[in-house]
């Protein structure tokens, strides 16, 4: 007889396409590029206090996410412990995509400074993309006497006294340029941290210490204004928004760089497919001409980068400042 005559295996036949076709529509979703994601408000952390450049970067890519997408993206501003509370949230999340870290440069640093964190800085997150980088300028009181970088170095080698450079606290982009400069061209400095960007400044205005690496767009206007003397740029190429300051690899430091970053993460093990819709998004943002002019008024280059490629300058990131701090025998005290 033939084998669906029989009435039970007809019946496991009938049951077993059944099965098939029901399961295909959540195999079809399994399988989807996420085109409606997401389903809910998007929680984007963001390791850093209202008004600062990574919650204004934050900010400025949740409103356009959200308008593009019909999504709310709110910003969880995160501030203390240097970020390390923010990135730790983030490493326990589910990776669902509805929980996104807006890192910068803070995140890398935090590793290579701090003996233990609850997370690994890279293989506990899935990156998405760099969004984009920004040098710093170096800066000195106008009474200072040199006048371009070449000048300051002469003059930094033969200073008589103690040399000392300020930042915005250990473990800054200032405090470990400064720590690099030393490194590559032997001049001794003492470092002086300070509890931010505004008491630095003040402190370089009223002449406490002798130079300082500091982000684009104050250190720039300040010294539009004669407040403050700039003598370069810590990227390998001159910044977009100001190309009349050279760079200090092109005064006779050859590689000198020196680029904080800003860019978003995800918690580890998202799907492939929920990471390229993200991506696309986030560049999609980036391409807008609005978008575009913001960032270049910020001092910032836009990146845009892969995840793969984001993956690869996190851990050229990480080995640089690892061996800096470990050269320098800088301390997060």
């Amino acid at each position: 007889m033939k084998l669906s005559s029989h009435p039970w295996r007809r019946s496991a036949l009938i049951a077993l396409a059944s099965t098939v076709l029901s399961a295909a529509p959540a195999a079809a979703q399994t399988k989807s590029d996420f085109s409606n994601y997401p389903a809910r408000p998007v929680r984007f952390i963001t390791p850093a206090a209202p008004g600062g450049t990574t919650d204004i970067l934050a900010r400025l890519f949740s409103d356009r996410l959200s308008q593009n997408l019909k999504q709310q993206f709110v910003v969880d501003n995160r501030a203390s412990a240097s970020g390390v509370l923010a990135a730790e949230l983030t490493a326990n999340a589910a990776p669902d995509g509805q929980t996104l870290f807006m890192g910068y440069h803070q995140h890398i640093i935090n590793a290579a400074l701090l003996p233990k964190l609850p997370y690994h800085p890279i293989n506990d997150f899935t990156p998405i993309s760099q969004l984009t980088a920004a040098a710093l300028l170096l800066v000195v009181h106008p009474a200072t006497p040199a006048k371009d970088f070449k000048e300051f170095l002469t003059w930094a080698k033969n200073y008589k006294g103690s040399l000392n450079f300020g930042s915005a606290g250990i473990g800054s982009g200032g405090h470990l340029s400064g720590e690099l400069l030393k490194l590559v061209t032997g001049i001794q400095a003492v470092h002086i941290p300070y509890k931010g960007t505004g008491p630095a400044l003040s402190a370089l205005l009223g002449q406490e210490y002798h130079f300082n690496f500091m982000g684009l767009v104050a250190a720039s206007r300040m010294a539009a204004a004669g407040k403050l003397r700039a003598l370069g740029i810590t990227s390998l190429k001159r910044a977009p928004g100001l190309p009349d300051i050279p760079t200090i690899a092109e005064q006779g430091l050859p590689g000198f760089e020196v680029e904080g970053w800003y860019g978003v993460l995800g918690p580890k093990n998202m799907p492939k497919p929920l990471v390229a819709r993200i991506h696309a998004e986030l560049i999609r943002v980036m391409k807008e001409p609005e978008m575009q002019k913001t960032l270049v008024n910020m001092g910032s280059t836009a990146i845009g980068s892969s995840p793969e490629e984001f993956h690869k300058f996190l851990v050229a990131d990480l080995t640089k400042w690892s061996k800096v701090v470990k050269a320098s025998g800088a301390k997060a005290y």
